[in-house]
């Protein structure tokens, strides 16, 4: 697969692009250098950190557990970094319910689109300080991580580019590229599981079907009627709604 303009090269990360150049339905394009999407940037190399930084990252807003972020090399790190953990601790008895939901489903995409949708209702306040995180960073670049890039940071994502119009299409179109950029870790995830029932979950899991993006955002604007209505629902005010959009745009 050629690479895009979008696609940035810091060493040590395999699933990092820019949120700039795509259409809006006014005719108008997001805008390069506001937001940057990646795998977990604690894999970088020094290499990859002063790639980072000339980009001119001003913020980094890390999506991941408190037990992720304990299995981090130290580093001493010159940029802010606000950490809002998305979703549940893992000895949370909400994963019960959770993977219940994603288990009972026929196929990949039904399963990350019910699961998603679970994550988007029962979550909305760590959303709402996501994306409050996104909008009121200073001026520069903002960098949205989670472990790879894929489930935390997809939906982060999405909401930020369909806040500004961007076709739902072209919006799982970009989330599916997480599948593709994640191949590799993804195989060796499923090899290293210890049976069949397990590995055919964790395919599930790693799979980024870009039918279930579109799902799962024509769901959400039907329950919500657009993705400003469910921010604001979330507890998003409508300044911050408002920062998000100038600064994509």
């Amino acid at each position: 697969m050629p690479l895009s303009s979008r696609t940035l090269s810091w060493d040590g990360c395999v699933n990092i692009r820019d949120l700039g150049g795509h259409p809006t339905a006014d005719g108008r394009a997001t805008r390069f250098g506001a937001v940057v999407r990646a795998d977990s940037v604690r894999l970088l190399t020094d290499a990859g950190w002063e790639a980072l930084l000339g980009y001119g990252v001003s913020r980094i807003v890390d999506l991941r557990l408190h037990s992720e972020l304990a299995l981090d090399p130290p580093r001493e790190l010159t940029v802010e970094v606000v950490h809002v953990p998305l979703m549940p601790d893992l000895d949370d008895e909400e994963w019960v319910e959770i993977d219940a939901v994603g288990d009972a489903q026929p196929d990949a995409a039904g399963s990350t689109r019910a699961v998603y949708l679970e994550f988007l209702e029962r979550r909305r306040p760590q959303f709402a300080e996501a994306f409050a995180a996104v909008a009121n960073a200073p001026e520069g670049t903002v960098v949205v991580h989670c472990h790879g890039g894929k489930d935390r940071t997809g939906l982060v994502v999405a909401l930020l580019l369909r806040l500004v119009d961007v076709d739902i299409g072209t919006i799982a179109a970009d989330y599916a590229l997480s599948g593709y950029n994640l191949r590799e870790q993804t195989a060796a995830w499923v090899v290293a599981a210890e049976d069949d029932l397990e590995r055919e979950r964790r395919r599930r899991i790693g799979s980024a079907p870009a039918e279930a993006m579109v799902a799962v955002l024509e769901e959400l604007e039907r329950r919500y009627s657009s993705v400003r209505e469910y921010l604001g629902a979330a507890g998003v005010p409508d300044e911050t709604i408002d920062a998000a959009a100038a600064r994509l745009l």
